[in-house]
């Protein structure tokens, strides 16, 4: 059994999974990498998925310190801006090759 902030995985794999799995953690990483970007930017960037399950992923996301939300508050209006913590670049390998498969895949067996 592995722990990890207080959830009990059986595996290392499923810690992985448990950590980016579901359909748009990865494509949230793979937006982030390399940029800081605010809520909006990352809704146009993704236009098929809902404000909810956005927001609720972000919010995960920055739970398990994956992502850094930061907040400015100086002026109005409020500003929020998403980026990868140092815990969430070390998996940018690995987006990276989840994205390069998905590349083979759709060139090789698609059709």
């Amino acid at each position: 059994m592995h722990t990890f902030k207080g959830k009990e995985y059986p595996c290392c794999t499923s810690l992985t999974m448990g950590l980016i799995g579901g359909k748009w953690k990865t494509v949230i990483l793979y937006h982030l990498i390399g940029n800081t970007l605010r809520y909006n930017q990352l809704r146009k960037a993704m236009p098929t998925v809902t404000e909810r399950t956005l927001s609720l992923q972000l919010k995960t996301m920055e739970e398990d310190g994956i992502i850094i939300r930061k907040v400015y508050t100086s002026k109005p209006p409020l500003k929020v801006e998403y980026s990868l913590s140092g815990f969430g670049e070390t998996l940018v390998p690995l987006i990276h090759s989840i994205a390069e498969w998905g590349d083979f895949a759709v060139q090789n067996y698609s059709k």
